[in-house]
């Protein structure tokens, strides 16, 4: 049967539920969330006189969790106007309207008497096939349906979404005894295409896929952490960025999640997984009691294993859990001689075979861990999935990964994972020495751009399904290679069309990158069709290189300088007057020059997280590789009437001076950044190289023009120059904005006034071109911008400009 989702109910508004609600409405999906009704009025509620009986007081919970998610930072929703989608009742007035839904997720509390209550009250108003699906984090499928009708327990499964429902990618979903295959492969497309997940059917085993294996590995680190003598600090270098693992490595992710959370999962593995090899790691060390007894519970409380203080002199610091003392202590810097050997290896995946042959305590820890993580897997198959990427995909998706165990394993050496495991006295399960012995050297293979597994009971390598909607660039890299320098790598993607990949430290951008993108573009305008910009890094381009910059700054090689400035808008130019379709992919942070490279691409194809911006007021100069030329020219398209054209320079100004960053692609629509009805934004990164070649295929196959370059840009002359003089001589005024900042906006406001002419004017865009091209020059000899840049680059600060 065909399915469509058009209206969703969530029921139960707390965190998490109000997050799901939320990420449906980020995708155009109506829904209706409910929670109960208060048994008692609240202070306000006396004072207005209200009773129970009023509306306002019976939709009070709701409500007033919703308003607290959207106000919630991170924000659970993509741009506040969404969150006109979401309708909210209670499970009394309102329960009648899910007969009206598609699809009902209940996401009340995590009791399993609680569950059923809801259950059996929602079958009462429920229209037969709709879906109907539980956010349980653990509670088995099996036990929810008990007493439901036939109808019920075949639409009916668990959808476990990971906390942030926006951020975080891990869609669980967990069949019952009688889910029909039809709704699990609903789920599962629905998931990763509309939803923008990692979709991961698991098996209905406590705590499914990735709680199991997420939970172990903190919990083998709580029982290692005395053990080594280690401190938190120690264990968070360890477990941090440097293998690819969030900022907030372990026990900082612990104080962010909860630890009560942590315990009650960790409580629930201990007491229904009595079969577990492990079982005594999920037991709780004594520190972590004390801290439950003392509610030291993370963030929520004010402390945990880091803990916010202010000293007498009012200076604020970060205290550290000593696991000894109990006390809290000032945080001590974290070094080992084994990492300092993986500073000059850029690709975390290749560090793990330095890593555990370190000789000092760091070695120790990475041999200790990784044999232990491996081993564990390596035994929950086939317990909780018969798949061993399932495992990989869910400690990605679901806790932020770069590379999960067995892609871990694979980096390490299969063989070499078996003999550290051995030296713990561990022992991988059978299946892998099977492996082993059928000529199968790791787990993962690739072949002719596609990724393969080793199927467990095929004894043989297959294909990982779901590949198909995917361009996966790592995997293409060197068979489809047509160019490569040190900044990029052009990639022949099929069907004529090709991606430039940035390939520099933060894919900042330099010459190299310049070049790259410019022999990517004869190479297109000889013999393809189209060119993507593309890449599947953490972050699209940080920028241009200020480290550069400045050096040429300082030396006073302003030619030179001038030079570099030049070829970076030419370089934009080129991208805009190709003769083949050009398309950006941007994601993550696209800022400064990485901005500047989207604004001139005949389309982009964003990534719904991308967050774009110009920024280079922070720096002390104005956007130089066309930003601020473009922005003027945007400026312009949108003049009607003259009443209203200061008023829209204005606003792409403020663009710029306030070096504004959207917080989703769909907000950068806002300030012009992303232009409606030319550019599009898709929820699911991994599809988002395959969908920006599938446009420039289209755009390509329509006969695409090489447009005419624009000499009919208006520009507002002095009119528009006096507005912006009187604007920052106020704020300066008024202590706003400093001397410099003034001095800084004055230069942006000269070039998107089209300087100082007399009267309205259409004028090229090489001429805004050579006034930014000025304005930019002559701020980088002002000594209070090169102080800023200087201050940057030794705080360590992304080079970005």
């Amino acid at each position: 049967m065909k399915r469509t989702i058009k209206k969703v109910a969530v029921v139960g508004s707390g965190i998490m539920g109000s997050g799901i609600a939320c990420h449906f409405a980020n995708i155009g999906v109506e829904v209706l969330l409910l929670d109960i009704v208060p048994r008692e009025l609240n202070d306000k509620e006396k004072a207005k006189g209200l009773t129970l009986e009023n509306k306002v007081v019976r939709n009070r919970l709701v409500n007033d969790s919703l308003t607290a998610a959207l106000k919630s930072k991170p924000s659970p929703i993509y741009h506040q106007k969404f969150a006109s989608r979401i309708t909210t009742g209670n499970l009394e007035d309102d329960i009648a309207k899910v007969a009206d839904v598609d699809w009902i997720i209940e996401v009340v509390v995590e009791r399993l008497d609680i569950k059923k209550i809801v259950f059996e009250n929602l079958e009462k108003h429920r229209t037969p096939g709709t879906l109907i699906t539980s956010n349980t984090s653990g509670i088995p499928i099996k036990f929810m349906n008990e007493g439901r009708s036939e109808d019920f327990q075949k639409h009916f499964c668990g959808t476990h979404f990971f906390n942030p429902a926006r951020y975080l990618k891990l869609f669980e979903i967990i069949p019952g005894p009688n889910t029909s295959q039809e709704v699990l492969d609903f789920l599962n497309g629905y998931g990763e295409k509309f939803l923008g997940k990692t979709s991961v059917v698991a098996k209905d085993t406590p705590a499914f896929i990735g709680n199991r294996i997420g939970i172990f590995s903190i919990m083998s680190l709580f029982h290692m952490v005395k053990e080594m003598g280690l401190t938190i600090e120690e264990v968070d270098k360890l477990s941090g960025p440097v293998i690819g693992r969030p900022k907030s490595a372990t026990f900082r992710t612990v104080d962010v999640v909860g630890l009560d959370t942590l315990v009650h999962v960790a409580n629930g593995i201990a007491e229904n997984c009595t079969d577990d090899e492990r079982l005594e790691l999920f037991k709780l060390p004594e520190f972590i009691n004390t801290m439950m007894e003392n509610k030291w519970l993370g963030s929520k409380t004010g402390q945990g294993f880091y803990k916010k203080s202010v000293s007498a002199e009012g200076k604020k610091e970060i205290l550290s859990l000593d696991l000894d003392t109990l006390e809290y202590r000032t945080k001590k810097r974290a070094s080992f001689a084994t990492l300092e050997m993986t500073k000059t290896i850029d690709k975390v995946v290749d560090r793990f075979k330095v890593l555990v042959s370190g000789k000092d305590k760091a070695g120790e820890f990475y041999r200790k861990t990784l044999s232990a993580l491996f081993a564990y897997v390596s035994n929950r198959i086939p317990e909780i999935t018969d798949d061993l990427y399932k495992i990989d995909d869910a400690m990605k998706a679901g806790f932020g990964w770069e590379h999960g165990p067995f892609q871990i394993w694979d980096a390490v050496g299969v063989e070499k994972g078996i003999e550290i495991m051995k030296a713990e006295g561990l022992e991988p399960a059978a299946w892998v020495n099977d492996m082993i012995a059928s000529g199968s050297t790791s787990f993962y293979t690739v072949k002719e751009g596609a990724t393969y597994f080793y199927d467990i009971p095929k004894k043989e390598q297959t294909k990982v399904p779901g590949q198909d909607a995917f361009i996966i660039l790592d995997n293409i890299r060197k068979s489809s290679e047509v160019f490569k320098n040190s900044g990029v790598v052009v990639e022949d993607l099929g069907d004529g069309i090709l991606n430039v990949e940035f390939q520099s430290k933060m894919n900042t951008i330099g010459g190299d990158v310049l070049a790259g993108l410019n022999k990517a573009i004869d190479i297109a305008e000889k013999d393809f069709q189209g060119l993507v910009v593309g890449n599947q890094a953490a972050n699209f381009s940080v920028g241009a290189n200020i480290g550069m910059i400045f050096m040429m700054a300082v030396e006073q090689e302003y030619d030179e300088l001038n030079m570099a400035i030049k070829y970076f808008q030419d370089s934009m130019m080129r991208m805009r007057y190709s003769s083949i379709p050009t398309i950006t992919a941007p994601h993550g942070m696209a800022l400064g020059g990485g901005c500047e490279i989207s604004l001139h691409a005949d389309k982009v194809v964003a990534a719904a997280e991308t967050y774009m911006g110009l920024v280079e007021f922070g720096v002390g100069v104005i956007p130089g590789g066309g930003g601020s030329k473009e922005m003027a020219l945007r400026a312009s398209d949108l003049f009607k009437k003259d009443d209203v054209e200061l008023n829209i320079l204005q606003e792409h100004f403020l663009t710029i001076g306030m070096a504004k960053v959207s917080t989703s692609a769909y907000e950068a629509f806002d300030t012009n950044l992303l232009q409606k009805g030319k550019d599009i934004v898709v929820v699911n990164k991994d599809r988002q190289i395959a969908t920006a070649k599938a446009h420039a295929k289209l755009m390509a196959e329509q006969g695409y023009t090489q447009p005419p370059r624009r000499k009919d840009v208006k520009v507002l002359g002095k009119q528009a120059l006096g507005m912006f003089l009187v604007g920052t001589d106020s704020m300066e005024a008024s202590k706003y904005i400093s001397e410099h900042d003034q001095k800084i906006a004055n230069k942006l406001g000269f070039v998107m006034a089209g300087g100082d002419l007399s009267e309205p004017t259409l004028v090229s865009e090489q001429y805004l071109l050579d006034l930014e091209r000025e304005a930019f020059l002559s701020l980088c000899t002002e000594r209070k911008t090169l102080e800023r840049i200087e201050h940057m680059l030794k705080k360590g600060k992304p080079l970005r400009n």
